[in-house]
């Protein structure tokens, strides 16, 4: 059996030590981009200080022939490029795929210096995560890269569900999972072809009205993915990583978007994907504490001291438990608030009201 003290030492001579604890940077948004379009390639420099991350995507919406030419695309754009405080990440094609290795190979000796995060698509197992750990060591030793590429999972797959907490745990690089509902729904066999979202036939029905059966009967539609990624965030939680969700299809349908992303939100994601620019402002408005909720949480805080025993706010009780509820929110904000002015001044705002 392999000591625990093993877990933080390079995989490779010369490879950075692995970090000891994931650092938090605002990811409300991961914006895919295709590195091989022109048009998307030009837009880079203006649309990159308006997101957390800007992701050079390589694999499913990219052609099989133009495989090659997204992978250079995104080399020349992160060489050209200075992106400042936002992150940069990339979506390498399956493992399974012809094209993962020379992804690897490519991006991590020509701009691993500049690569944040790589994700890694219908991740399975542990198995998965070992195999790019070992070789993205070999590489950053080989590139002479000094901080650890992490590593992102994409739950796309049952057995990834089903395996979702050792794939949390299987190396310090491991940086955060998103839900991959596409996929996913399709290795379920699950019947619906929309990417991401509720469903009309996903649904519970109120009980028939007593007095009159032919009445009408309220319907309430359902989210398909709650359970995944209540599961997602608690393998998370419990390895201290991130978790996301994923894309949202519709594009047109911005309100059912800010819906989904906000649930995800409340169950404790961080981030979302964005695959439009109308996206980047739903997500920045959802993953970002409410003004009023900041405000609440300092008086919690204020009012609470050292966080132990019970005071009444505005007729509410407030304990050790809620005092954790609300640094969760109050340390969120100062993060967030320290990359986005404008944060700032409306949380400000709201604690003088």
């Amino acid at each position: 059996m392999r000591s625990a003290k093993d877990f933080f030492r390079p995989l490779a001579v010369g490879a950075p030590a692995p970090v000891r604890e994931v650092p938090f940077r605002p990811s409300r948004m991961i914006h895919f981009f295709d590195p091989g379009n022109e048009k998307m390639a030009a837009k880079v420099p203006s649309i990159a200080p308006q997101v957390d991350v800007l992701l050079g995507n390589l694999e499913d919406a990219v052609q099989a022939d133009r495989k090659e030419a997204a992978r250079n695309g995104l080399v020349q754009i992160a060489k050209a490029t200075e992106f400042g405080d936002t992150q940069l990440w990339t979506r390498i094609n399956s493992l399974d795929s012809p094209w993962a290795l020379d992804d690897l190979l490519t991006l991590v000796t020509e701009i691993g210096d500049k690569l944040d995060v790589i994700m890694v698509p219908k991740v399975e197992g542990a198995e998965d995560i070992h195999y790019v750990d070992r070789l993205l060591a070999q590489l950053e030793a080989k590139a002479g890269i000094t901080r650890p590429i992490l590593v992102h999972a994409i739950l796309e797959t049952a057995t990834g569900v089903a395996n979702v907490e050792e794939i949390a745990g299987a190396s310090p690089r491991m940086q955060g999972i998103s839900l991959g509902p596409a996929d996913l729904a399709a290795s379920r066999r699950m019947k619906t072809t929309r990417v991401g979202g509720g469903h009309p036939g996903y649904l519970v029905r109120e009980d028939p009205n007593p007095s009159d059966s032919d009445a009408p009967r309220a319907t309430f539609q359902q989210d398909l993915w709650h359970y995944t990624i209540a599961r997602m965030v608690d393998a998370c939680a419990a390895h201290g990583i991130l978790p996301y969700y994923g894309p949202f299809g519709d594009i047109r349908d911005t309100l059912a978007c800010e819906d989904q992303f906000r649930n995800a939100f409340l169950l404790g994601c961080v981030g979302a994907w964005s695959l439009h620019p109308v996206q980047i402002a739903i997500a920045k408005k959802v993953f970002s504490p409410a003004p009023a909720d900041v405000a609440w949480a300092r008086k919690v805080i204020d009012a609470m001291g050292d966080g132990t025993g019970a005071v009444m706010i505005d007729g509410k009780m407030q304990d050790d438990a809620t005092y954790k509820q609300c640094l969760v929110v109050s340390e969120l904000a100062d993060t967030l608030a320290a990359r986005d002015p404008e944060l700032a001044e409306a949380y400000a705002a709201a604690e003088k009201e």
